[in-house]
């Protein structure tokens, strides 16, 4: 039975029994949510009876996340909602849309991936009304247009993936305490935090603290760095040229972007341990230098997941926090964010998977999870207040204040490259080889891909 919540009363006494068994999380027309989207969406949608079946990378914790949000899709529309995944998801998509047993949705962090399904056609494009509304509601909304964007089997560029649950990579993590007792104000441009960084060594403290160590993985935080500081000198279409190599990657733009990089991790006062120990050194144990007393650095650039390796009884917001890696105020370049995140498509195509897609474009589809945790979206439409991390709200406020949206550049690149020569070139780079040097080894070996 299709649930309405018009009906006031009677209609949250059949909302109550048709998903006792969803164990909603939040109770209907309670709190500050848009419950209007969902009555709304309620009424356009009987899908009694019917089954959608979504597979996605998300297990343990992020599951249950995910599946209470999927039960509201439920309570609106009667369907059922059965949500797969598995260890090997990347591969286990492949496997069943070659085999013809594709879930109606699918829901991957991988651009290159979706690509490489919809030119074998196991994709449906979701349509032009789909784009204008991204275009429209999303912050930033044709980056995320162009994100969801991908060539089809006929060659012709259409939207096939809807962005939804994002994280963000271009923060700069701090202590508020060392900040204070130095006297040193949140920079707002980069040219402030080159002279913050400069000033913090003329006091006799360092800067930076830097580590490219992550085991086989070795050198893969560098490319984040990279990546934010070509948003930073150059346009987004010159990024785009970049990540495709319709430009080379011993480019002159992208070896000036790898220098930027080093004017931080080459310079032996600028980075805890001196510019030799950033490639040997742990990313995990690279931001506890915030923490030591006296601290062995004042900033520490990396994503929204970094907390985690902060040490036991840090309290963000209090012990540490964290600011937009800011553009360069000279270069007129907007406020470019650099990030990652998941995109729903239909590889079945029915009623019901239009249905989803259409409620991912409810206000109450973002809200729900905001007020749980381990969700950001740029959906100007969605009440900001609702986030239930403070962290998670300021970091949902850069990707609002976002002008330019980019996927993480390595993770677009092929594997060899992106996952491969781009991670040890930039090791060999912290280690004193040239930007030119390093980015013609990996223009190489992507040539030998071709």
């Amino acid at each position: 039975m299709r649930v309405s919540l018009i009906g006031g009363t009677a209609g949250l006494a059949l909302l109550a029994g048709a998903a006792a068994a969803q164990d909603l999380k939040f109770p209907p027309n309670e709190g500050d949510f848009n419950w209007a989207s969902f009555d709304a969406f309620a009424e356009s949608h009987d899908l009694s009876g019917q089954t959608l079946n979504v597979f996605g990378p998300w297990r343990g914790d992020d599951q249950a996340l995910a599946e209470s949000i999927w039960a509201y899709f439920s309570a609106a529309t009667g369907a059922t909602v059965n949500y797969s995944s598995s260890e090997g998801y990347e591969q286990q998509i492949v496997i069943d849309t070659e085999a013809g047993s594709p879930p109606d949705i699918a829901v991957l962090p991988q651009p290159g991936l979706i690509q490489n399904l919809v030119s074998k056609g196991f994709v449906e494009p979701l349509g032009e009304e789909t784009a204008a509304w991204l275009e429209e509601n999303y912050a930033a909304g044709s980056s995320w247009v162009k994100l969801g964007t991908y060539s089809g089997p006929d060659g012709t560029d259409r939207l096939y993936a809807f962005p939804y649950k994002i994280d963000v990579k271009s923060l700069v993590w701090y202590v508020p305490d060392n900040f204070d007792d130095a006297g040193y104000e949140i920079p707002t441009s980069m040219e402030e935090l080159k002279a913050l960084s400069q000033q913090i060594v003329d006091d006799g403290g360092t800067p930076w603290c830097i580590g490219l160590a992550s085991g086989g993985a070795t050198g893969w935080p560098a490319t984040d760095w990279v990546e934010d500081m070509m948003l930073r000198t150059q346009p987004a279409e010159v990024y785009d040229q970049w990540v495709t190599n319709e430009i080379p990657f011993n480019d002159e733009r992208v070896v000036a972007a790898i220098d930027e990089f080093g004017e931080f991790a080459r310079n032996d006062a600028w980075v805890a341990g001196g510019a030799g120990a950033v490639a040997s050194t742990d990313f995990r144990d690279s931001p506890k230098g915030l923490f030591s007393s006296p601290p062995q650095c004042y900033m520490h650039h990396q994503a929204s997941f970094i907390p985690s390796f902060f040490p036991e009884g840090v309290e963000l917001g209090v012990d540490a926090d964290f600011f937009y890696f800011p553009s360069y105020a000279e270069k007129d370049l907007g406020n470019p964010v650099l990030g990652a995140g998941t995109l729903a498509f239909i590889t079945k195509d029915s009623p019901a998977a239009r249905a989803f897609i259409e409620f991912l474009q409810t206000p109450i589809a973002h809200e729900l999870w905001m007020a749980q945790t381990g969700f950001l979206t740029p959906f100007k439409g969605a009440n900001a207040d609702l986030y239930g991390d403070p962290t998670l709200q300021k970091m949902g406020g850069i990707l609002l204040d976002a002008t330019t949206f980019r996927f993480d550049g390595s993770d677009l690149m092929p594997a060899g490259v992106g996952a491969g020569t781009f991670w040890t070139g930039m090791v060999d780079y912290a280690g004193g080889k040239s930007a030119m040097d390093v980015a013609t080894q990996i223009q190489n070996s992507w040539d030998a891909l071709k």
